[in-house]
């Protein structure tokens, strides 16, 4: 028998496929790629209980600015780009597994390429950008049918999920269900709870839904885009902060001032020049310096926005109290805090929802290779302590670091 054969023997008794689905087009894609498009969500249907995401819209639009994306690109880009491995899960050995290599080796080319178009990359950072907005990170999973290619992933608007409150676990009916922005029969499309890997961020029990960093910090930002708003008017000269004050000047030559200095004066860049039995005398409404642009009131809500995504200010550009010292606490900081939980709860959920549920390979996990430690000189030192003291044998680090047996390789320990 093949390792094809064997697979697809192991994949008929084990993840328990529907042979039925291949005739029905196995694999393709319910959801709607951008139903967001024409509206952001819509009502439930009557006699289901669901509840809609709210704000998404004003969520993905300060999402844009400068300060909140560098906030989302630090934990996006960093758990995008980890290192991964799928490997035998903790209670399992890989002589226990049936073709365990063989479907190892095809979850893993499954997850690099999910569907026809993306990446394990382009995949993740959508969802994990959903995640970090709003707490709806959603990724569709559909069964092939096919052994070689067991599934297909595809990238979810978190925001048109609804989410039906009285589901009791019975995987036969729908859980959620995508809001498309179409009328009738065509307004939502149902998803069971096998077919929708849904990743909550902050989840609560007063609601489905989870609460995204942005969303904490929503406030702090709005008030942050007005003071930058304000600054920048300022600083620009659109907002006059003096006048000038004319002492015992007729109407006449008060009008008469001022289409001089609107027609021979403003924006010429000329020096003016004033002949009068008294100076005028001009008149502050600010101090003229800095402080006027409230710059110490924008970092403070730097600050807030940078604690809303569990982040050191120093990352969004507040370096005023940074040094040498505490720089590289600060960033291992980051990534413990900011980093690592993003990329446990994205880990956790592909392992339960796609391997368990929807292959129904419990004996499998998922999990990222740079968790552990931040300096790879300091971890290879901890491995090569607990090697030499009996803890860890050679081949435990090696899967640690996603590499296969010694065995397998050929060589000797």
């Amino acid at each position: 028998m093949g390792v094809r054969e064997a697979v697809m023997d192991v994949w008929q008794r084990v993840a328990g496929v529907d042979a039925a689905a291949a005739a029905t087009g196995a694999g393709d894609r319910k959801t709607r790629m951008l139903p967001a498009v024409l509206t952001p969500y819509r009502a439930g249907r009557s006699g289901q209980d669901d509840l809609p995401k709210p704000t998404p819209v004003n969520l993905r639009r300060f999402a844009e600015t400068p300060v909140v994306r560098r906030a989302i690109n630090v934990v996006k880009d960093k758990v995008a780009s980890m290192d991964w491995q799928v490997r035998v899960r903790r209670g399992y050995s890989t002589a226990e597994v049936e073709n365990a290599q063989e479907r190892l080796a095809i979850l893993r080319r499954c997850l690099e390429e999910p569907n026809g178009a993306d990446s394990f990359r382009v995949l993740w950072e959508q969802v994990i950008e959903d995640l970090l907005v709003g707490g709806f990170g959603a990724v569709e999973m559909e069964a092939t049918g096919d052994p070689a290619q067991p599934f297909h992933l595809w990238a979810v608007d978190g925001a048109t999920i609804q989410v039906d409150s009285r589901w009791q676990g019975d995987l036969s009916k729908p859980r959620y269900a995508q809001a498309t922005g179409g009328i009738g029969a065509d307004s939502q499309i149902a998803l069971r709870d096998d077919e929708l890997m849904y990743i909550r961020l902050n989840p609560r029990t007063h609601t489905p839904f989870g609460l995204g960093r942005l969303e904490v910090a929503f406030e702090t930002v709005n008030q942050f885009l007005s003071a930058h708003r304000y600054a920048g008017r300022l600083a620009s000269n659109s907002v006059v902060q003096y006048a000038l004050w004319l002492n015992e000047a007729t109407p006449e030559q008060h009008d008469r001032l001022i289409r001089w200095w609107q027609d021979e004066i403003e924006g010429t860049g000329r020096v003016p020049v004033l002949s009068s039995e008294k100076k005028p005398e001009v008149l502050r409404f600010a101090g003229g310096t800095d402080a006027d642009l409230r710059l110490q009131w924008q970092e403070m809500l730097i600050r807030m926005i940078a604690n809303a995504f569990e982040l050191p200010p120093m990352l969004l550009g507040v370096a005023s109290d940074v040094n040498r010292s505490t720089a590289a606490e600060l960033a291992d900081e980051a990534f413990q805090g900011a980093i690592v939980p993003v990329a446990k709860l994205i880990a956790e959920h592909i392992t339960r929802d796609l391997f368990a549920k929807k292959l129904g390979w419990r004996e499998f996990e998922f999990c990222f290779n740079e968790l552990e430690g931040r300096d790879e000189a300091s971890e290879a030192a901890i491995q090569k302590t607990l090697i030499e003291a009996g803890v860890l044998t050679v081949d435990e680090v090696r899967s640690m670091r996603g590499l296969p047996p010694l065995a397998a390789t050929g060589v000797q320990q």
